[in-house]
């Protein structure tokens, strides 16, 4: 990047961050009463993923990613970019997407991040691992440790979410990249959730590893757009996912398990037509609970409790059509709650931070907002 360049990106993003007097927050009543959104941080173009570093009130920092192919460190009053990272292919959908930092960063200091990788006849979903410098400031030693097989130049379903499972090893989304049917094929990785060891090789005891032409990473198949991801307060690993004109469905995800897209929905083709064979198959999973009309979901957190005793265990959504957050009842899970305010603009991503408030992403506003009680 040119001198002049950088520095001008680095002026931008040192007035990220609010500074002085913050702005006002907002005030919305909810069942655990009355909440406080106040931003965190603001100018940012496309946020897609965020995760938090360990240490202090809300994590040592956090990092954040632009689809467009930045990483941003949130510390200390201050947004700063990361450099290091891999090439991205920033079209349609695609770009620079999910990042994670896994229990173990204090001892490694490794990062994980998903984007739309470059390949022959376009892009396809990727993961890659680097270290952040004890300055934050880049990642090393960036190797790329998996990328789905059979790319293309369509624009969309990525998916990307990634998630550590209790066990250390790494969970993966992909999206069907805009061939539903792929979705059915072991052979591909096309709307599937993988399993991946550290490293990227494939643990002995996924479900497919000893099938024929299957894909070994595959842990369950049959998705359309999963983006959203989160393990549950036992463990268990959950997602969302797009559906077409309504049929966006949340899922409990087993192992070896088919969902079922194309050939059963609850939604419709965006031209109206039915889309496969209806609502149910035999062999194929019912979700455990599904939207329509759509809300087009993204991110996901599963509540501890830490502040709001009363939301423990329950769901926390975005939407990226209808602006706003929503809250899953944990035990039934269905819609407990909607909040919608002028901050919760195509919502992207949903996190909570270690002293247990609620963080988001606005792509709307190009911000970060936080939610404490009062």
């Amino acid at each position: 990047m040119p001198h002049s360049l950088t520095a001008r990106l680095i002026l931008m993003l040192s007035l990220v961050l609010p500074a002085g007097v913050p702005d006002p927050a907002t005030a919305l009543q909810t069942s655990a009463g009355r909440v406080s959104i106040a931003p965190v941080a603001s100018g940012l173009t496309e946020p897609w993923g965020l995760a938090f570093l360990p240490g202090g009130e809300a994590g040592g920092g956090a990092l954040v990613t632009e689809r467009d192919g930045r990483l941003l460190l949130l510390r200390d009053g201050r947004a700063t970019p990361v450099a290091g990272l891999p090439e991205v292919a920033a079209s349609g959908q695609g770009g620079l997407l999910d990042v994670m930092v896994p229990r173990d960063f204090a001892q490694t200091r490794e990062v994980f991040l998903s984007f739309a990788q470059p390949q022959a006849g376009g892009a396809g979903t990727a993961l890659a691992v680097g270290r952040l410098s004890q300055d934050g400031g880049r990642l090393e030693d960036l190797r790329v440790i998996f990328e789905m097989t059979g790319g293309n130049s369509g624009g969309r379903h990525f998916g990307s979410r990634i998630v550590e499972a209790p066990d250390g090893t790494i969970f993966l989304t992909i999206g069907d990249r805009g061939d539903g049917m792929l979705a059915q094929v072991l052979s591909r990785h096309n709307g599937s959730v993988l399993r991946l060891n550290r490293d990227g090789s494939v643990p002995a005891d996924n479900p497919f590893v000893d099938v024929a032409g299957a894909r070994p990473e595959i842990w369950s198949y049959g998705h359309r757009n999963p983006q959203g991801a989160a393990l549950d307060l036992q463990g268990n690993l959950w997602i969302h996912e797009h559906g077409a004109r309504g049929g966006d469905e949340v899922n409990r995800i087993r192992r070896g398990a088919n969902y079922g897209w194309p050939v059963i929905s609850y939604g419709r083709h965006y031209s109206g037509g039915r889309i496969g064979e209806g609502t149910e198959k035999p062999g194929m999973e019912q979700p455990a609970f599904y939207w329509d009309p759509s809300i087009a979901p993204s991110g996901m957190l599963f509540y501890s409790g830490r502040l709001w005793p009363e939301w423990r265990g329950d769901i926390f959504v975005g939407s990226l059509n209808s602006d706003l957050v929503i809250r899953l009842d944990g035990e039934t899970v269905r819609e407990a709650e909607r909040w919608d305010s002028p901050e919760t603009t195509r919502v992207r991503d949903i996190r909570e931070a270690p002293d247990g408030s609620i963080w988001f992403l606005s792509v709307g506003e190009g911000a970060i907002y936080r939610m404490t009680p009062g």
